[in-house]
């Protein structure tokens, strides 16, 4: 009887150990933060295995609390863009301006390499060129395909570069794109009190 007990428990421990696996692999690279800001917390997930530049880019600019009193400062609605063709909805956060671009613009990691891709609550870096990124971002409200790699928002086709995922907070972010805009301007913007990373779990 005894053996039989222990049988069956070492078998439930074998049957466990590859979903324990599965859960460690499936956070190997996945770095967690949270974007404080004056209307709630949005808890990011960054995806470092396959957008480490960007990741990395950052990370950079959230260890040096550069985010700290930043702001989200544009809300891009389907309403506030009639001189596009290809809409979009997304908010735009930036770093405090007092701060600058700390470093230097990184290469564009491309939707196409990195099979991330612009959904619901994608983070990604904001650009002008194709290799100029530094540390304003945005939020996707709604699936953005037109912002991946041969989307057609910007005439280069290169689309911008994916980086994580919102896993909480969507509530704020769209609290946040419907707030009073001058076009797409928040006014008055909406504070970022700060980006720190999240304690492992």
């Amino acid at each position: 009887m005894v053996r039989r007990i222990i049988c069956a428990i070492v078998a439930s421990a074998l049957a466990v150990q590859p979903v324990h696996a599965q859960r460690r692999a499936a956070e190997r690279g996945i770095v967690r933060v949270v974007i404080e800001t004056e209307r709630g917390p949005v808890d990011v997930a960054l995806d470092s295995a396959r957008a480490p530049r960007t990741v990395t880019n950052f990370l950079k600019y959230v260890d040096a609390a550069a985010y700290t009193n930043g702001a989200f400062h544009r809300t891009v609605t389907l309403a506030n863009q009639p001189a596009n063709s290809v809409r979009i909805q997304v908010i735009q956060g930036a770093a405090n301006s007092e701060r600058g671009a700390l470093f230097p613009a990184i290469d564009l990691e491309r939707t196409s390499a990195t099979g991330l891709h612009h959904r619901d609550g994608t983070i990604s870096m904001a650009r002008a060129g194709p290799n100029t990124a530094t540390s304003d971002f945005f939020i996707c409200v709604g699936d953005q395909p037109e912002l991946d790699f041969g989307g057609h928002r910007n005439a280069d086709d290169q689309g911008f570069a994916a980086f994580g995922q919102v896993t909480r907070g969507m509530d704020v972010v769209r609290a946040i794109q419907t707030s009073p805009a001058n076009g797409q301007t928040l006014t008055p913007p909406i504070r970022i009190l700060g980006i720190h990373r999240q304690a492992a779990r």
